[in-house]
This record gives C-alpha cells, sequence and structure tokens, in this order.
C-alpha cells in the first residue's frame, strides 16, 4: 500500500509542476580481433578500441557503439531495434554463458504487443505465431471457497477499440529464439556478466569492466541486468543487493507450478484469480494443452528454506488451501514436485528523487522499476522503454546529443513506469491484506437465514465487488492508452486511476469504518450469529439492499 500511496504522490506532484539473462549463446561481430576468448574464465583484457574522439558525427562508417548489460526480453528487443540501424552497432553483454530452453511462459499485455508491432512488424508476426491469446477469454477473480465468479476483467474491449491485439502469453525460449533468429550475427556476447563501468570525463566514453576482468568501451551503456544490477549499483555507488540496494521484499513469496494439464474450461478461461484470506491463487492458460498456477502466501523472506516440507510443495499447498476450490486442488495433484518452484518476490519503489542516467548510462526494465507481476507488466514496461530508447537515439546524429538522449528518455518513461509498479504492488497489497471471503445471506432449506463471513475484511470485499469492474476498466485503459509514451503522464487516465485506486485503498485499509458507512451497528450485531430466525430477516435484508 505504502507504493501505491508513493504512486498518488507522483500524480499529485506531476500536476502542480524473473531476473536478467536469457541465457544467449552468440559471438561478437564487427570488432577487432583480440587475443582472448571471451568465456567467463577469461584473462583481464581489454576489449575493443575505445569510442573514436576525432569526430563527433554518427555515419556508418564510424557507428554509435551501444552496449546492453542483460539479454532480457528488453535488452534484446532494444539490441533488435538498433541493430536495424544502419550507424548503429548493438553490442548484448550477457552473463549466461549458453543457451538454453528455460523459464517459464512470459505475458505479453496489448501495450506490449503494439509496441513491439511499431519496433519491427516481422519479429511481431512471429511471435504471433507461438502466442496464445488469453486477453479474448474470460478472465478474473473467483471467491476462493465458494468457487464463485466475484468479478470479471474485460481485457477485450479496451484493446479492440484501439485495435489492438489480445494481451497472451509465449514460452519464453520460444520469444528468446525469435530475437536470436533476427539478430544479427555477433550481436548477443555471452559467458560474462558486467561489473561496474566508468565514464571518460573527456572523451564521454563508457568503459565496462565485466566479472572476468575484461574490458569493453563504447559511446552508450544500457543497464538491462534486471533486479540485482551492478549498472545501477555503479551509477548510484551502492550495493547490488541486500540493505541500501533499494531493492525491498515484498512480504510475499510465491510457488510457481506448469504442466500439461486438462481443464474443464479450456479454451473459455484465460485466467483465475482466487482470492481468500492472506492468500490467493491464480490459474492460467498458457497454450498448447499446458497449463501455470501461481500460489501467493503472505511470508517472511527465506520461508523457502525456513519452513519444512517433508511430503513435497504440492502437499505443502494442498495443506495451506485446505476449504478452497476444488479446482486449485485437482491441478495441485497432477502437478509433480520437479514441475514446482518457490521465491520470493522483491520489486523497487517508484524511483523519482534518483536518476535513470549518468551521462552515457541509462538504466532500464527491471534494473530500474522491479514491480510485482501480479499485472504481468514487467516485461511489457521493460519493452516499452526499449521503444523510447530507440526513437530517441534513432535521431542522434552527433556523440555529443547523447546525454541530452537520455534525460528526455528518463523524463518520458519515469512518471508511466512509477505508476505502474505502484498498481502493481496494489494488486498484491488490497488481494492479500484487503480481500477476503464475500460477505454472503444464504437461506436454509428451512427458511432461514445465514450470514456468513459478516467480519469486515468480508464486509469489504462484498462492498468491493460492484467497483473492481470499473477500476479494471480504468486500470487496462490506462495501461492501453499510454504506450506510445509521448507524454510523462495521460491526466485523465492518471485521474481515474488515482480516484478509484485511493477509495479502494482506503476501503480494504480499513481507513473507512463500518461506521462511516453506517454499518457498524447492524454488522456488531451479524458478527457471531451464523443463523437467525426468519422472523426480522425481512427488515434486516431490507436494510442491506442498498449495501449489497
Amino acid at each position: 500500500m505504502k507504493l501505491y500511496l508513493a504512486t498518488l504522490s507522483i500524480f499529485a506532484s506531476t500536476t502542480s509542476h524473473y531476473a536478467h539473462g536469457f541465457g544467449i549463446s552468440r559471438n561478437l561481430k564487427n570488432t577487432p580481433t583480440v587475443s582472448t576468448s571471451t568465456n567467463i574464465n577469461m584473462v583481464a583484457s581489454t576489449i575493443d578500441s575505445p569510442a573514436t574522439t576525432d569526430t563527433d558525427a554518427i555515419t556508418a562508417e564510424n557507428p554509435l557503439k551501444v552496449l546492453i548489460a542483460g539479454g532480457g526480453v528488453g535488452g534484446l528487443a532494444l539490441a533488435k531495434a538498433l541493430d536495424n540501424m544502419p550507424n548503429v552497432q548493438p553490442v548484448v553483454l550477457e552473463r549466461t554463458d549458453q543457451f538454453k530452453r528455460f523459464g517459464g511462459p512470459i505475458q505479453l499485455a496489448s501495450n506490449a504487443l503494439q509496441v513491439l508491432k511499431e519496433m519491427d512488424e516481422s519479429v511481431y508476426e512471429q511471435i504471433l505465431e507461438k502466442f496464445t491469446f488469453t486477453g479474448d477469454k474470460m478472465n478474473g477473480i473467483k471467491d476462493g471457497i465458494r468457487n464463485e465468479w466475484y468479478a470479471k476483467f474485460d481485457l477485450a474491449t479496451p484493446a479492440e477499440q484501439r485495435q489492438m491485439a489480445y494481451t497472451g502469453v509465449i514460452e519464453r525460449p520460444n520469444l528468446q529464439e525469435i530475437y536470436l533468429k533476427n539478430l544479427s550475427e555477433g550481436v548477443v556476447q555471452n559467458g560474462d556478466g558486467v561489473m561496474s563501468y566508468e565514464v571518460d570525463p573527456k572523451t564521454n566514453a563508457v568503459s565496462v569492466t565485466m566479472e572476468s576482468g575484461a574490458v569493453h568501451t563504447g559511446d552508450v551503456l544500457i543497464g538491462a541486468d534486471g533486479i540485482w544490477s551492478n549498472v545501477r549499483a555503479t551509477m548510484r555507488n551502492e550495493p547490488a543487493r541486500g540493505d541500501g540496494s533499494g531493492v525491498s521484499y515484498s512480504g510475499y513469496t510465491v510457488f510457481a507450478g506448469e504442466l500439461n494439464y486438462d481443464s474443464f474450461d479450456n479454451g473459455e478461461v484465460g485466467y483465475k484469480v482466487y482470492i481468500g484470506p492472506q492468500q490467493y491463487f491464480v490459474i492460467t492458460d498458457i497454450g498448447q494443452g499446458r497449463y501455470q498456477w501461481y500460489a501467493f502466501l503472505a511470508r517472511a523472506p527465506g520461508s523457502a528454506q525456513d519452513e519444512e516440507k517433508p511430503d513435497g510443495s504440492s502437499k505443502y499447498l494442498q495443506n495451506i488451501f485446505t476449504g478452497w476450490s476444488g479446482d486449485i486442488h485437482h491441478i495441485l495433484k497432477a502437478t509433480q514436485e520437479d514441475e514446482i518452484e518457490q521465491r520470493d518476490l522483491y520489486d523497487r519503489p517508484p524511483t523519482v528523487l534518483k536518476s535513470w542516467v549518468d551521462g552515457p548510462v541509462a538504466l532500464t526494465g527491471d534494473a530500474i522499476h522491479a514491480m510485482m507481476p501480479n499485472l504481468g507488466q514487467g516485461g511489457c514496461q521493460a519493452i516499452e522503454d526499449a521503444f523510447v530508447l530507440e526513437q530517441l537515439l534513432k535521431g542522434v546524429e552527433k556523440r555529443s546529443q547523447i546525454n541530452g538522449v537520455l534525460s528526455t528518455y528518463t523524463s518520458r518513461r519515469l512518471i508511466r513506469s512509477a505508476s505502474v509498479q505502484g498498481l502493481s504492488r496494489f494488486a498484491s497489497d488490497i488481494i492479500i491484506r484487503g480481500f477476503d471471503t464475500p460477505a454472503k445471506i444464504v437461506k436454509a432449506e428451512d427458511g432461514s437465514i445465514k450470514f456468513e463471513n459478516f467480519n469486515y475484511a468480508g464486509i469489504v470485499t462484498k462492498m468491493l465487488q460492484p467497483i473492481l469492474p470499473i477500476f479494471f476498466s480504468v486500470q487496462f485503459n490506462f495501461l492501453y492508452e499510454g504506450w506510445k509514451n509521448e507524454w510523462p503522464i495521460d491526466f485523465k487516465a492518471a485521474l481515474g486511476v488515482t480516484l478509484v485506486g485511493g477509495f479502494i485503498l482506503l476501503l480494504g485499509g480499513g481507513e473507512i469504518g463500518l461506521g462511516m458507512l453506517g454499518l457498524e451497528g447492524l454488522a456488531g450485531e451479524i458478527v457471531g450469529a451464523d443463523v437467525i430466525g426468519t422472523e426480522g430477516a425481512e427488515d434486516i435484508i431490507s436494510n442491506l439492499s442498498n449495501f449489497l
């Protein structure tokens, strides 16, 4: 919630005035021959001649050399865009020593797909060939206990109104292979990660020191090296991990499973979020008869090592979700132990006071705006970063323009990315800490009335039921409308997100009490009494009708 409040403060001030590395195997091209290997075990050596200093002009004969630290989705998207420019020479420096087929699916929402289409339509078409659409199906939140739909997301209408492709997923290895196949030979170099950099105050050239001790020199360095970014650590003179790094534990751990699964609603439902007290469960269709699920739990950091699971993760989660929907237990029982992994979730608060750039060095993706996975926007925002950088670098004619261009990149991306960060954390906090099984009035066979879960959280969850579809509509319109990043912020969309989201935050966080809603006395009479007779029930139901 603090992160969402920080986002609200960003709106106010504006008005008034899965981590790095795809594992890629390629060789460097168009660089001077060196006598050492680029394997991670190589001894320290200097690779590449320093940036040309006798001319400021950027030409095909003297191209702008852009070093990209990290071969994640943002790094590869940027590399491909720059590779299309005759006056630019991109080099991706990837820590992982070889390309491997690993990593689960990644969601590409409509805003990211539109960006990819603008950047390279051929790559975009190849992505769609391997793509599974979810935005054209039923998506939403279900009551985890009763297995009833609580609220549904309309992902299709906002996309259709803008003539965008529907949101969906693609396997990371397939996305990797598409980019590797389309990049020029030698753009990607593997087996050595970026450790630090230094900017020459006279020439503005960037010298990058690798883990092996090798050195690369270029005109620009883009830090796309993930949440534990060494580029960011060097820029801000802070550790890459731990205290002082700016990276904080979210308060949540997640179990993830991926498997072949014969779901009863295959082809009809894209993804389902099952809500309940202090935890939630997600099941999503990832295509070709495969499914992925996530179990989000509020836990202290390190719970993966601290909590014993003698019978394995599947059995552990079945116990945790005792009494929840049979859908959850069915997919858990179908999942093998080697198909499950657990990780703690970390993110970063919006970076407002600290710069994204240091002269010819800039940060992108998780290195600067790591976010919770709830909106599926982490990779999408990295792609938007790449899009803005492509646009700006395309128009650069002189090396002396670089610092100013990167500052413009920051101004165009800062507020939007911070907003998405805040929304992602807000979604986690409100679902886990604010939501419960919705309050419900049930009429028994004998005519008596039963009040289920009439506590504060249950009542608030029920009150939010008609509001959430409005918020989701505003949220998705905000995400899909601003993909061009032409302005620092879309004020109309931001205002809608702020007002509706702010109300939900206050209500879910307990800032608006039942007394303020005129329900405190009524709820007090009901809580603790599961069943009442038919006498007087009509009066109570009448009093609650407007509320529920």
